[in-house]
Order: C-alpha cells, then structure tokens, then sequence
C-alpha cells in the first residue's frame, strides 16, 4: 500500500489492488453529516467488511495514518474481517477550509477484490444568530375573524425549529384544529374566539441555542350589538298630555375589550294622551209606572248622562226605585194592607223618627243659607278668621279674596299675571273704627299691578312683583355667600338666637358678571365667583406655543331666551368664548340649575344662540350623541363642547310632578317712618347667581338677611302660591292692613324668567322702644310643599349681631392656570389614561373607570375620543371643582384593580396650597 506517512497527503491510492478472489468491502456503517458546537471536534466514524484497510479523504486529500484510529474484528457469521475507523475533525480545521462547498469527508475500505467508498459527510460549524428577521406583531381582531401572526427565525446551522408560545405556555396544534403552526413558522388562528387573547411568543431553537422573539398581544374584541327594542312603556300621565318611552341595551352582544359602543340611542320617547277617565251620572227618573196587583209602581233611570267612559266610575244607587201606590188602602192576599203593615209597626216607627230628625237637619241648613245670602248682600267680600294671634289685642284678621275672572292656570308666559286672581289679603282690622270699613271696599288696592308699589292709606305698601334691579360686576367677590352645587349654605355656630344672619358688605355691585384670562397649552380653569358657573380648559385644549384670551360671563339683564308652552328656563344664560376659537380637546362647561332631576318628569334641553340671535337645540340631556356630552348632577349640569358660543338649559315639564326648586330668604329693613318695618319676601330660582342678584340688589337697599334661606319644592300643578306673615306680637307690633297673606299665581311664579319673586309686608310698632322682632314667614304652595321662616332680629343695626358663613371661596382665584387649576396631578393623570385607554382582555379600561364615576350614559361619545379616560378625567374635575375628592377617585382605582399610583397619598399641599394658605388668612 502506498505509505501515508509525513506530508505525503497527496499521493494517490490505487483504485484496486489484485488480490485473491473475494468480495468487495461492503460498508456497515459510513460517516453522518455533523455540526461543531462551539470550540468541540467532531469524531467521524467508518466501519466496512471485509476490509484490509480503511482511510479517511477530506476535501479531496487524504487524512494522515497518524490522525485515524482503527479497531479490527472478526465477523462471527462469514468470518470475514471488519474493520471500524475513527477521525476527529476540529473547528480550527472546517474554519481553514475555503471551498466552493462545505468541508466534507469521506472514507475508502480495501479488500482483496478492489475498493469501496462511503458516501460523503459534511462537517459544518453550528450557529444561531440572536435576532429574528421577523418578530410577530400584536393585533386586535374581531371575533370570528382570522388572525395570523408571522415568525421569521433568526438564521442558524443546522435551521432553527419554531415553536409558539401563547402566556408561556406551547400550543399544540394537534389537540386544536383551529390553530395551524405548519406554514412557514406562522401562526394561524382561523376563527378567533375570546380565549384566544394573549401574549404570544415565538421560540426559534436548534442545537446550539434557543431564542425568545419579542411578545404580541393579540385582543380579541367584539362590538357591541343592540338589544331587541322592549315595548313601549303606558302613558305615565292618566289623563292629558304625557310619554311613553322604551330601550334598548347594547348587550346584544356586550362590547368587549375596546370593541366599538352601539352606535345610536338607547332610550326613545313619543308623547301620549291618555283620554280622560268620565265617570258616570244618573239621567233622571222616569215616570212612576202604573200600579200593579201588588199595590206598588215603579220607577227607572240610567246611568248614561254621561255613561261611565275610559275607565271612569259608574253611577252610584239604584237603578230602580218602587213604592206603594195606594197609601195604605190596597188589598193583598185579601187583607187590607194596613192589617199586613201592622206586623212592622216598629220598623215604620223607627222611620218616622230619622224622618223628623232629617227634616230637622234640612230646616237648619236653610237657615244657615239664608244668614249667609243676607251677610253678603250687605258686603262684597267674604270674611272669616285666620290668625288667632290678633285676638287678644282687640283685632280679628280677615281673609279678603276677590272673584275670579278667567282661568288663571293657562300657562302663557307673553300675558301679564292676573295678580288679582285667588289673592289672599289678611290683616288686623279693628272692627269699631269706620275707616276700616273704606279700606275694605277700597278698589284700588286689588287692581292686578305687577312690579308696582301700591300705597294705600299712607304709607302702607303692598309689593307683588319685582322692582327694577341695578346691574353689579362679581369680579372680585369675598365669597361669603353660597354658590356652587351646594344645596345647604354651612353649618352656622352664633350666639344668643340669631343664628343663619347673612353677611352682605363684600357682595359687589357693578354691572357686569364676567371672567377673563389668558390660557396656553397647559390649559386651566375660569370661574364666575359666587355663581356656580365655571370653564374648565383641559391640558393640550389650545395649541402648543399659542395663548388664548378666554372670557366667561354670565347674562345679569333678563335672559333673551323664550321659552316655549310651558318649557322654563332652569339656568342662567352663559356666555364663554370667543366663539370663533375650536379646541382640539371637549372643555367642560359648568351650569347650575333649579330642577329637581327626575327623567320621569322633566325633559332637559340644551341649546346655544346663534349668530343671528335664535335660539337652536344642541340635544336632549337623555339623548345618545357623539358631538357633545351633558352630566346632569342634582344641582348643577356639567357640558362637554368643542365650542364657546352661549347656552342655555331649557326644562319641558312633562309631568305635573315636575319640580322647580325656588330658594326662599327674607330680608329686612327700616323704613323712611321710624315705627315701620319693611320685610321682603324673595322666591328665586335655587342657583347661586339668582341668590346673588337678589344679595346685590338688597344691599342696594339696606336690607339684611334675616334667617338661613329654605327651599321649596315648587311643582308644576298649576296651584299658586301663599305667603303669609304670622305669630307678630300683639301689643307690640301690628301689621298694615290687608298684608298679611299675599298670594301669587302659578303662572306668575313658573314662568318667572329668571325675575325673583318678591313681596313686601309692612310692619309698624306701637312705640319707638320696641326693637326685637319675632314671627314666621309661611310659603306654600296651595297642595304642596310649605316652608316656614322663624324670625327673630333687633331691627337696630348697631344691635343686630351679624353672623358671616361660608360657602367655597372661589373670588379670590377667578383664573387659573396651569397644574394649580386640576385636582389630580399631571403626572398621575398621564399614568391613570396610559393604563385604561390600553384595551385588556379582562374587560378593565376606560368603559369601567367611566363606570365607577358614575357616568353610565351615551358611552359611545367617549368612544370617539382619542383618549377616553382624559375626557373622563376632565368630567371628574368639572364635578369635583369644589370638594377634590381624591380619596373616592383612589378608591374607584383600587376597585377596579389597574393601577399601582396611589392618589390618596398626595398631599393637600402638593395639589392646592395656593387656596389654603388663602383660606388661613382669612379665617377659613
């Protein structure tokens, strides 16, 4: 054999060398293909029979002697020799080879026949690079719909093998026919269903390494669907004009995670009238019948005059009436009848009896209705005691009203109130004294003057309506009135009795309610002070590098709206703009209101003036929209609008049990005369800016609050209004004729317009020494709600303790900008949208954290926002502008379980110093 020793690697072998006859080698087992894992050599191993001698060949050259390991054997069989051959191949050698193909090697076996040779085995060195040509993507897919999720594996020798992972779990795509991992290392999910949610991961591994690509979130959302409309709701009016409404849920199905809201409204309403149930009435009797054998006739009616209809009641007795037509004389059975009677004569007896007593009864009533007819011939007015407290000084109070003259209760804002109509005029009267007689037949003081001061007999003063105002400015209030949504004005500590007493010297008096101040990117707040009426500018509202001048301004003349029908203005009329401005961002507009909410009873509109100064509809507060959003809250509404321009919120009744709230205060003061004393009763709109228009103009007189404001619940039953002056010492004060109870139509106190009502009682003391006033103010409303006002003051100024109490302190901080105008910090605010605007398989985003801030309605407007939970956050601080109420907020986090910010633990400090620091300094 050729030697194959030193460097004689090149010389070649001969193909066959001649030999006895016997067979070829026939090869056992011939060299695999093999991968060098980092710095370890390959053993590559030949074993042939029968075979004399075996060698390696790499890349066309043969390996030395030195470099094989070779075992021999006997086959035990044939008895033919096997020999096995070993190499080792290094990294250092495959990394040396520089080839048009891969190292390769093959071996060679010898026999006495000729050769053979194995096939050829590649030696490669195995890798795996670190990052994937392509990582899968996240997507968010509607149920049912395809998903598929590429993989491209890093490259690598030998070819990674992928392998996909959903929450770090492997999928099997045999156990789960939807699922298909076979095409080119994809992921094909061919009808998602909710479970299929997740992070999905894939694994590229062969022997070297594995690897991680990056995770997709795969969201598998469902839009909402409407529910099947329900049927619509009964009439809820039994009698008259009403609604009936009915729904719809988007339940059908529910959206789901991030899956679109039901486009459209949930609740629809169509007006009704139900007909009026008629009751029925008897027609009269018919003749009495002929008499019959048995001595008796008969007589008939029915009841259809009118029959009973719609459900009305029927007539109530008999149909039928009989009796006997003889008196006595008639036969039956052969005996006369009076022998039949006798058996009864108790029973006829008892009759006799409650006959006299009846006609004994009727004789008095006539009587009485002929006392009366004569009385009221000698007087044009009925008399009748009310007020037992004049008694005792020689004084009986009357009750003077007036005949009525038309209907009163027509509801037609454009017609001057009949105030003659149901007026109730009651006062001491000293019966021996003529005068009184003229002052009760005096016609001038019944005449239907509104907003109007009637004197008669000198000084008396009878106020029906509202005097002329002058306008004030509230642009640098002390804020020690009410205002804002509350519906109490504070807890009040005072000494001696005179508790509640309001402290009017810082209520200013110009002409103009109005807020203006510059806001840039950083957005913030401007508020009217002392009126409820606020603007919240979110951050970002207003372009970046760009300020704003921003006014806000409330309507003190009368509102240029016209309600319609029986609809009323619930607000003031406000104004924010300029109007040619747009936001990219909904602000939040706050306006107080005078309705008791209930959707059952009132409609809420929302409308803005046009250019041309008409008034158009925005939306119904119950209306499903996406161009704008009103949270009505029991004292104030909250608007989200893309738009300054003026508004206004319009209530139509649509029941009688709608409610408008009226706050009642009464003031008072000396007046020109020394002995009299002048009380004015107010009756206004339950708003912040109606209670300040009246402090205002009450300052302009020199009055004072004289008791802690009441509200009344005014409905709109179509009854008026009663105020009456009570419980006035008898011997030391008395009250002007004919004053003590005024009474207003319902028309006049509905359709008010924003005017507060007011009416003026006259007082007079019998000697300068006197100067401690008590009585009761009673307002009520005719089968309504009742309020009573205890009076007790010193009519002597520099006597009169005057008690301050607060409400928000907004005056001081008209305007403000930047992180110092929100409640929650920007910091926080950022972390709270990133978490819930994110969709969650779970359910958790922006749809629960509207949820738990209590915003259940038109859902679909904060769909179309680019963040939802911001406008949310930005409601959350129009409402809270007052208490910031973080620890609720927290709370509502916490519940919902997608946050780890802690809002509780932010300091007061931290969020509102400014206002507190303010708020030591004066007292507060």
């Amino acid at each position: 054999f050729p030697s194959l020793s030193g460097n004689d690697n090149s010389e070649a072998l001969p193909e066959s060398i001649p030999s006895a006859p016997g067979t070829l080698p026939h090869f056992m087992e011939e060299p695999d293909d093999a991968y060098i894992i980092k710095s370890n050599p390959i053993v590559l191993r030949c074993k042939a029979m029968p075979a004399m001698q075996i060698f390696f060949k790499c890349n066309g050259e043969w390996v030395h002697q030195n470099e094989h390991v070779s075992e021999e054997s006997m086959d035990e069989t044939t008895g033919l020799k096997v020999r096995e051959v070993f190499i080792n191949v290094t990294r250092q050698q495959v990394e040396d080879f520089h080839g048009p193909e891969d190292y390769w090697c093959q071996c060679v076996a010898w026999s006495h026949l000729g050769t053979s040779k194995s096939r050829k085995a590649s030696v490669r060195i195995a890798y795996l690079r670190k990052n994937f040509e392509q990582d899968p993507q996240g997507k968010e897919v509607p149920i049912e719909g395809m998903i598929v999720l590429h993989c491209r594996p890093p490259e690598g020798v030998p070819a990674a093998e992928v392998e996909w992972l959903k929450n770090e779990e492997p999928i099997d795509s045999n156990l789960d026919e939807n699922i298909d991992t076979r095409a080119d290392h994809n992921l094909i999910i061919r009808q998602a269903r909710l479970s299929d949610s997740g992070n999905y991961t894939c694994m590229a591994a062969n022997i070297v390494a594995k690897r991680r690509s990056m995770s997709a979130t795969v969201v598998v959302y469902v839009n909402g669907g409407w529910s099947s409309w329900t049927e619509w709701s009964n009439c809820n009016a039994r009698c008259g004009r009403g609604w009936q409404k009915r729904s719809r849920t988007c339940t059908n199905p529910a959206p789901l995670n991030g899956g679109a809201f039901c486009e459209g409204m949930s609740v629809q309403k169509i007006t009704c009238t139900s007909l009026c149930p008629v009751d029925g009435n008897w027609e009269v009797w018919s003749e009495w019948s002929v008499c019959s054998p048995e001595c008796e006739h008969l007589r008939v009616r029915e009841c259809i005059a009118p029959p009973p209809r719609n459900g009305g009641k029927y007539c109530e007795g008999l149909s039928q009436e009989s009796e006997n037509c003889t008196e006595g004389l008639c036969i039956q059975d052969k005996k006369p009848l009076h022998e039949i009677k006798s058996q009864n004569i108790e029973t006829a007896s008892d009759i006799a009896l409650y006959s006299g007593l009846g006609a004994a009864v009727i004789a008095v009533a006539v009587l009485v209705v002929g006392v009366t007819l004569y009385r009221r011939s000698q007087s044009e007015y009925g008399v009748d005691v009310i007020d037992s407290s004049a008694l005792t000084g020689g004084f009986q109070t009357f009750n003077f009203k007036t005949v009525r003259q038309g209907n009163s209760l027509l509801l037609n804002p454009s017609m001057q109130p009949d105030l003659t109509v149901s007026r109730t005029y009651s006062g001491p009267i000293c019966l021996q004294d003529p005068m009184d007689k003229e002052l009760m037949t005096e016609s001038s003081l019944f005449n239907p003057l509104s907003d109007i001061k009637v004197k008669v007999q000198s000084s008396f003063m009878v106020s029906l309506g509202v005097t002329e105002r002058a306008e004030y400015h509230a642009k640098a209030h002390s804020g020690t009135f009410p205002h804002g949504n509350n519906r109490a004005f504070g807890t009040i500590q005072a000494r001696n009795k005179a508790t509640y007493i309001q402290n009017l010297s810082s209520i200013s008096t110009r002409s103009e309610l109005k807020t203006t101040a510059i806001f840039g990117h950083l957005g913030g707040r401007l508020v009217v002070p002392n009126t409820g009426v606020s603007l919240l500018i979110p951050h970002g509202a207003i372009p970046e590098e760009s300020s704003w001048e921003i006014y806000l301004a409330v309507t003190q003349k009368e509102s240029s709206v016209q309600p319609e029908g029986t609809d009323v203005l619930l607000g003031p009329e406000v104004t924010c703009g300029p109007s040619d401005l747009s936001v990219s961002t909904p602000f939040a507009l706050t306006i107080p209101h005078c309705a008791e909410v209930n959707s059952e009873h009132w409609n809420i509109h929302l409308k803005k003036r046009t250019q041309q100064g008409k008034w158009e509809e925005v939306m119904s507060v119950e209306e499903e929209t996406t161009s704008c959003y009103c949270l009505l809250d029991p004292y104030a509404c909250h608007i989200l609008l893309n738009s300054f321009g003026t508004y206004a919120l319009i209530g139509e009744p649509i029941s009688d049990c709608a409610v408008r709230q009226l706050k009642v205060a009464v003031f008072g003061c000396l007046s020109c005369n020394s002995l009299d004393y002048n009380l004015r009763v107010y009756c206004m709109d339950n708003t912040p800016c109606a209670f300040q228009e009246v402090v205002s103009d009450e300052r302009l007189q020199g009055g004072q609050l004289l008791e802690e404001p009441k509200l009344l619940h005014f409905q709109g039953n179509t009854f008026s209004l009663q105020i009456s002056v009570l419980d006035i010492p008898p011997f030391l004060w008395r009250i002007k004729p004919f004053t003590a109870c005024q009474e207003v139509p319902f028309s006049r106190v509905w359709c008010s317009s924003q005017k507060p009502l007011h009416c003026a009682f006259s007082l007079e003391r019998y000697t300068p020494a006197t100067t401690q006033l008590s009585c009761k103010i009673c307002v009520r409303q005719v089968k309504g709600h009742e309020q009573i006002l205890q009076i007790q003051t010193s009519i002597l100024e520099n006597e009169r303790e005057t008690i301050t109490f607060f409400a928000h302190d907004d005056s001081n901080f008209p305007a403000q900008m930047g992180p110092k105008a929100f409640k929650i910090p920007y910091s926080i605010r950022q972390r709270i949208c990133a978490t819930f605007d994110t969709p969650n398989a779970k359910g958790k985003d922006w749809q629960m954290l509207a949820q738990k801030n209590s915003i259940n309605r038109n859902l679909s407007y904060f769909a179309t926002q680019s963040s939802p939970s911001a406008v949310i956050l930005d409601l959350w601080e129009a409402r809270h502008q007052h208490d910031g109420d973080l620890d609720s907020l927290a709370c509502a986090l916490e519940e919902i379980g997608r946050t780890h910010c802690k809002i509780s633990d932010i300091t007061e400090t931290e969020i509102e110093e400014p206002d507190f620091n303010y708020s030591r300094q004066n007292g507060l």
